[in-house]
């Protein structure tokens, strides 16, 4: 499983080098080197969450089509691009 919110909050906050995450309150914590709590802005945490996660399912769904595209082409006896060779496992 992946963890969103963790990566925004990484991506946002370069200062941030631990998070805590209470999964009662579902509340994040984030600190410093020096152990220094650093202000987090939820919204905008939960706004590069869903773009990392909308990134991700992106991907993995342009993967899926490429390699429908490469079966169907096997299938059909045509020959196949590059990115469609490489989702080949051999």
């Amino acid at each position: 499983m992946k963890f969103y919110k963790q990566d925004a909050i990484t991506e946002l906050y370069s200062d941030v080098v631990r998070i805590e995450h209470n999964k009662e309150t579902d509340v994040f914590t984030a600190f410093d080197v020096d152990g220094n709590e650093v202000s987090l802005n939820m919204s905008n945490v939960n706004t590069k969450a869903t773009e990392l996660e909308t990134a991700d399912n992106d991907e993995a769904t342009a993967k899926a089509n490429l390699k429908a595209s490469a079966k169907a082409k096997l299938i059909a006896g045509e020959a196949l691009t590059e990115d469609e060779a490489n989702t080949i496992v051999l």
